[in-house]
């Protein structure tokens, strides 16, 4: 106290000054002192005062220290007294545990000072701005200010941080310091800072939190590390958990996979200390965040395989089958690895493969189940094996088919205990918890599986020696008569419950029996406690399920007998109350949250979470089928029938509609290929026309030529002697010549005759495609017209009988045009032969004409036409007209 005396200019001599008047004279020194030593000196004496003077150095001095971190910038030894001041404003340190109310003011105090402190947003971008101040005198205290005001108004504070520029990447640097006790501070700083904030949550984690964290957890020794390593997986936790981004860049970074040396636990698992056990605790809980049923069914399933693929799974389920694992750490593993199993089948697959470390081998499974129907066991680890073998069955026909199986006679080994024999063990022993516990697992075996619904009809169980085995549903429902504990009852009747339901092969043998239908009609109509109303409820439930799921294969069963009686004896509006009490019970909205049984004590294990579902399809459906009246339901029965018809009706319209449209789909495909044939067909024509026409023209010449040798007639006829050819060979030759040409000219014209038809094929074709095309339209138009039709209901059969009509006609259309089809097709093929034929003799008689020809040419014969011949011929009778002439002479 001296050394503030000294700085506030007065010796403690005579009247002392108050608290409040020697910290004005200090306030007074740090605004009006023009000496840096004397403002330190000043801020130094406030920073000793504000412990114990903390509402007076707050109201008066927090204005000045702001100053000084604006002004004294350079100084860092006033700074950090500044700072120091200012945390012991803002956060209580006191080392004594104050009294509840005392500490009640000291945060009120507290949040008091925050509020002034952040009116002024540029003061914690001030402080931001200090943070990168490499000082550790400066950088320290400003972490565990920025930390205390963060406690003390969280959201307030983070709304600055969050538009500051750069302020998340600030004080992401504080991990990377060198000096722990800052890098440790800024953790606790950022635990902070992402409480509840998804945005800053996403910002941290893209600045590379993840691999600096897992590197932080690494180098201080994992699970075995200290308080540094529960920081760490504490802000791993604030990033992942309901960040469904985080979460997702968690897993594409492979991080994953940077979690299995946490779980490597040893042989020797004595003396966990307290520090490991919360470690290990939190790791576990980050591997249930990143599959908890409350995420994305995708992003769960992808995490549950990665953590099959880096044997995850694996090391978790030999920390689940070690020796020596404490109690807490034990369930809580069974609790994540019924997360990672839960509806992945691979998973779920392996698990079922896992054996106990005993002589023999035991399943797992059936390990656990030991566990659960043991009452000696902890209360939460019987409830972490339901959860498990809950997740197990989860979407599993195969795991449920198993444990049906282990039941069935066929199946049961008498030299092992298998998990249907625990359950049938659980389910009948005298721990109702037991019970409970059994009858949900078993339902959970039965879950949307109607195969094992059936299956498990065929239990029998031997009760007592002499008497004949009793199936396991009537001994379920003899339980329930016996006046067991409300707790039993409930898991009973849940489990009739979903067994019946949906199975009408199930209701027909619960109604087979005489007893069960009055037994259930006298619970529900008598006027118990308020413990047992909620067995009325399910009471209600069971007998509504009989009427819903009823196929009135029992005469005296019948839906609408069961409906009279619940008249007769219970009332109608009655019967509603009590089946709606079971939505209205605090427990069942409790259940109803998340699949995982959490319940405070066993007495509260009353409802689960799958059987919520069940409730809350079937309340509504059962209220309905009971307050309907015969008539209705016959009514509605009608219009069922009548809907199911319109819609085979549909059904068949829609079928048919497919047919004529593939149908319609191989004409046109017919149609082009027929029209490219016919391209084939023309190009091919006109090349045969261009070589007649070639054939034309080289005639032509021929007979030019044969004209101009004319005049040389006579001296060819010598020439024809001395080659020694006779006129009557010379007439053949000429004959020949002749026919061939009149041949030629008969192909010619019955090629013209092909070209015409081809043409009128192609015209034919053209018009078939053009009338497929009026077809689609028109059943384009009878589909439009049917979708109009169909929505009115009073016409059905009127619309049955057009539509049918229409029908008959599209029908006998598409044959018609088939067989048109078909008959082009034929045609087009028998032109292609002719044509194919014309062309051979074509070929074949200019090749004889072209050998004539030469023939001709070697005998030294001229080449004629017909006129030519002709005149040729007269030419020559005159000839021989005038030799008989000379020889009458002669």
């Amino acid at each position: 106290m001296n050394y503030i005396w000294e700085v506030v200019g007065r010796h403690p001599t005579g009247q002392q000054p108050t608290g409040a008047e020697t910290i004005q004279k200090l306030c007074d020194r740090v605004a009006s002192s023009t000496l840096l030593e004397d403002r330190r000196d000043a801020v130094r004496a406030l920073k000793s005062l504000s412990k114990k003077y903390r509402m007076e150095v707050g109201t008066m001095a927090m204005d000045h220290l702001v100053r000084i971190l604006q002004t004294d910038r350079a100084d860092t030894e006033t700074l950090g007294y500044a700072l120091d001041t200012l945390y012991n404003i803002i956060c209580s340190d006191e080392e004594e545990e104050p009294e509840e109310n005392q500490q009640k003011q000291e945060d009120d105090l507290g949040a008091q000072f925050t509020e002034k402190f952040i009116q002024e947003p540029d003061n914690i971008t001030l402080l931001l701005t200090l943070l990168e101040e490499f000082d550790f005198h400066v950088r320290w205290p400003g972490v565990k200010l920025l930390t205390a005001l963060l406690k003390s108004q969280c959201a307030p504070v983070q709304g600055i941080i969050l538009v500051s520029p750069m302020g998340v990447s600030r004080l992401m640097d504080l991990l990377a310091d060198s000096r722990e006790v800052i890098r440790n501070d800024g953790l606790l700083l950022l635990q902070q800072l992402t409480k509840g904030n998804t945005a800053i949550q996403k910002i941290v984690a893209f600045e590379n939190a993840f691999e600096r964290l897992l590197e932080i957890i690494t180098e201080e020794g994992s699970s075995d590390g200290g308080i540094v390593v529960e920081d760490c997986l504490l802000l791993l936790l604030n990033l992942l958990k309901n960040n469904s981004s985080n979460q997702n860049f968690f897993k594409e970074g492979s991080y994953i996979q940077k979690m299995k040396p946490w779980f490597e636990v040893g042989d020797d698992n004595s003396g966990w200390s307290a520090q490991k056990v919360t470690n290990l605790h939190l790791m576990l809980q980050l591997v249930r965040v990143m599959v908890s049923p409350v995420n994305s069914p995708g992003a769960t399933a992808s995490c549950q395989k990665a953590m099959f693929q880096c044997d995850l799974l694996q090391q978790l389920c030999t920390i689940l089958m070690a020796t020596g694992v404490p109690a807490d750490i034990l369930t809580e593993t069974i609790n994540t690895v019924s997360e990672v199993i839960r509806g992945s089948e691979v998973n779920q697959d392996y698990f079922a493969s896992v054996n106990a470390p005993s002589n023999p081998p035991r399943p797992a499974i059936v390990v656990l189940l030991m566990s659960m129907v043991n009452e000696r066991q902890p209360f939460v680890l019987r409830c972490a094996v339901l959860y498990c073998f809950q997740c197990f069955l989860y979407k599993n026909h195969k795991g449920q088919g198993e444990i049906v199986a282990t039941l069935l006679p066929s199946t049961i080994d008498a030299n092992s205990i298998s998990a249907g024999q625990l359950l049938c063990g659980g389910l009948f022993s005298a721990d109702s918890l037991s019970n409970w516990c059994a009858a949900v697992a078993l339902a959970h075996a039965l879950q949307d599986n109607l195969t094992q619904k059936e299956q498990l009809l065929r239990v029998q169980l031997a009760t007592s020696l002499g008497k004949p085995p009793v199936s396991l549903l009537q001994q379920c429902t003899n339980i329930l008569s016996q006046g067991s504990r409300v707790q039993t009852k409930v898991g009973l009747l849940m489990l009739l419950c979903t067994w019946i339901s949906n199975c009408p092969i199930a209701v027909m043998h619960f109604l087979h029996n005489q007893d069960n239908v009055p037994f259930l009609t006298g619970q529900i109509s008598e006027n118990l406690g308020e413990d047992e109303r909620l067995v009325q409820g399910l009471c209600a439930l069971l007998l509504g399920i009989c009427i819903y799921y009823n196929d009135n294969s029992l005469e005296n069963y019948t839906k609408e007998k069961l409906k009279q009686l619940i008249e007769k004896r219970i009332g109608k509006e009655n019967f509603v109350e009590k089946l709606a009490f079971i939505t209205k019970h605090e427990l069942y909205s409790r259940a109803a949250q998340k699949p995982q049984p959490a319940f405070s004590t066993p007495e509260h294990m009353l409802f689960d979470h799958e059987f919520t579902k069940l409730v809350k399809e079937l309340e509504g459906m059962i209220t309905k089928a009971v307050l309907r009246s015969s008539e209705e339901e016959k009514k509605e029965e009608e219009v069922k029938k009548t809907l199911e018809q319109h819609d085979s009706i549909v059904t068949q319209y829609k079928e048919l509609i497919r047919e004529q449209d593939s149908q319609i789909n191989e004409l046109k495909e017919q149609v082009a290929l027929l029209t490219s044939q016919n391209e084939k067909l023309q190009n091919t024509t006109t090349q045969q026309f261009s070589q007649i026409q070639q054939h034309k023209d080289q005639y032509n010449i021929l007979k030019l030529k044969l004209g101009k040798d004319n005049q040389q007639t006579g001296n060819q006829a010598e020439a024809a002697h001395v080659n020694g050819l006779q006129p009557e060979e010379l007439s053949q030759l000429r004959e020949q010549l002749e026919e061939l040409q009149r041949q030629n000219q008969l192909l010619q014209t019955q090629l013209t005759e092909k070209d015409s038809l081809i043409t009128i094929e192609n015209l034919f074709l053209l018009l078939f495609f053009i009338y497929l095309q009026s077809q689609t339209a028109e059943i384009t138009q009878l589909q439009s017209e049917r979708q109009e039709l169909l929505r009115g209901s009073e016409s059905t059969v009127s619309v049955k009988e057009l539509m049918e009509k229409e029908l008959a006609s599209a029908t006998s259309t598409t044959a018609i045009m088939q067989a048109e089809k078909s008959k082009l097709q034929q045609e087009v093929q028998e032109s292609k032969k002719e044509q194919d034929d014309l062309l051979m003799l074509l070929a074949d008689q200019d090749q004889k004409i072209l050998s004539l020809k030469q023939r001709l040419k070697d005998l030294g014969e001229t080449i004629e036409d017909e006129d030519d011949l002709d005149s040729r011929d007269q030419f020559d009778d005159d000839d021989d007209d005038e030799e008989d002439d000379e020889e009458c002479d002669e």
